[in-house]
């Protein structure tokens, strides 16, 4: 068999509802996995029925996997001055301890709660490299390769992002004790990329990271841009990819002070002067922007990772949401330090944080799209499919006669029973969900092709809980 019928009473794509879905997944014509015909109102002819509201999965596009097992660990006071600088040390004391099977355990957990929240694609920011002492493992890829090896576990999909970490401060001072294990020089972490990159295929994606500009030197920048360049990947890549290239930046108002003084420029300022930044770049919170920078910014189609629940939790702002939506301006969001792995409950604060700045409501919707769900949600789709490097988001169908492949099938069933959505309709479902309430309604989930989630059960979360918690009772004794 070729391929796999479906039917969806009602499938989300990129331009609203369209009613009875028909749609193919290849299972080995050309692309195991991938949406081949897609056909709105048509009837289902013995196609498996998948519900009345089905929606593409969320990507999540900024995560750091190892922070899951501290969320609720830093919310007590110790410091009158408490802040994003003094959780930052919690931070790097709880990873010190942890070795490649505690990360493994540690990711494996999140990713199957993630995927029971709606996240079929997970961008990991990831810079354990090393082991705690600075020196490096037996095998430098080991920290890497338990993340992958926890993302084909729990079946979401990753792009593995190494993070490049060099220097302690715009000054160029050196690592600090607790973070000589993310370090790296140019050659070993274009090494290490060119490992990962022959191990790509439909559920991975290997990008770059540049941890921020105070740890990024821009000769080493430069030359790990240059040095991508050509690199080669393996060949069963996902189709009509690109390599994503990931920053973190403007987090905080210390970080945009320290750049005006180093470099007479504040981050986003100076990046956009030094960097060729497009579409294949997602810069992660931009929290502290100007109205100068995001014209500029918007332009270069970019996407901007924001993260409301992570960036609530450590004090560090908000972003003009608004304004970028009005600039055509790229958005994706990412649960970061997992004090919460729920796309639903990061759109709605993203939204909340505009109407508790502004006392007014519905601040992302507009003339054009008068749903607030639909704009958030829509919008989350697109950047992080874009962040991701991965065709996902979307029903995009490829040609079943010929050998053109569409969109990874990565879809969600929303549970049609719960009451939360009794009475509710296409001009209101997605509003509801996102506002109404913290029920989970994801009932089950496909990645690649693949059932992961059924009837909210993840199909080997008990092990895998079981694991998890065996772990973090040894690292916390």
């Amino acid at each position: 068999m070729s391929s796999r019928q479906f039917h969806a009473g009602n499938a989300w794509f990129a331009d609203g509802w369209r009613r009875d879905v028909c749609f193919e997944v290849d299972s080995g014509r050309y692309y195991p996995g991938a949406l081949l015909e897609v056909q709105p109102e048509v009837q289902a002819q013995g196609a498996e029925a998948l519900g009345r509201w089905i929606v593409p999965g969320m990507p999540n596009l900024h995560s750091h996997a190892f922070q899951r097992a501290m969320a609720g660990l830093a919310e007590r006071r110790g410091d009158p001055a408490d802040s994003f600088w003094t959780w930052r040390e919690v931070m790097y004391a709880f990873a010190g301890k942890l070795g490649p099977d505690d990360l493994r355990a540690i990711a494996t957990q999140l990713y199957v709660e993630m995927l029971k929240a709606g996240y079929t694609q997970v961008c990991e920011f990831h810079y354990l490299h090393q082991q705690a002492d600075g020196k490096a493992y037996a095998d430098p890829a080991a920290m890497s390769l338990a993340l992958v090896e926890a993302a084909q576990e729990a079946g979401i999909g990753l792009t593995l992002l190494p993070t490049l970490y060099m220097s302690g401060g715009f000054d160029g001072r050196p690592l600090g004790e607790r973070q000589r294990r993310f370090a790296h020089d140019v050659d070993g972490y274009l090494r290490l990329l060119e490992r990962l990159r022959l191990l790509e295929n439909a559920h991975l994606r290997i990008g770059v990271a540049l941890h921020s500009l105070r740890a990024v030197p821009e000769d080493a920048m430069h030359a790990v841009l240059s040095g991508i360049n050509g690199m080669p990947q393996s060949p069963s890549s996902a189709p009509g990819s690109m390599m994503p290239i990931h920053i973190h930046i403007a987090e905080q108002i210390g970080e945009v002070q320290d750049c005006l003084a180093a470099r007479n420029a504040r981050p986003i300022e100076w990046l956009l002067d030094h960097a060729p930044v497009d579409a294949r770049w997602c810069l992660v919170h931009a929290t502290h922007i100007n109205e100068s920078e995001l014209g500029r910014l918007a332009a270069t189609r970019a996407t901007v990772g924001l993260c409301p629940t992570t960036e609530a939790n450590l004090g560090d702002g908000v972003f003009p949401l608004k304004n970028w939506l009005v600039a055509e301006g790229s958005i994706g969001i990412g649960s970061d330090s997992h004090i919460s792995v729920s796309p639903i409950e990061e759109l709605r604060w993203l939204e909340y944080a505009q109407r508790l700045l502004t006392r007014h409501r519905n601040i992302s919707a507009s003339e054009a799209e008068p749903s607030t769900g639909a704009v958030l949600y829509g919008s989350a789709l697109h950047g992080g499919a874009n962040a991701s490097g991965v065709p996902i988001g979307s029903f995009i169908g490829g040609d079943p006669e010929l050998p053109s492949v569409g969109n990874r099938a990565d879809l969600l069933v929303l549970d049609e029973t719960s009451p939360l959505l009794a009475g509710r309709d296409a001009s209101n479902l997605i509003d509801t969900w996102i506002f109404a309430g913290n029920s989970n309604l994801v009932r089950d989930v496909m990645v690649n092709g693949d059932w992961v989630v059924r009837d909210f059960r993840h199909r080997d979360e008990a092990r895998i809980a079981a694991r998890y918690r065996a772990v973090i009772a040894r690292l916390h004794a």
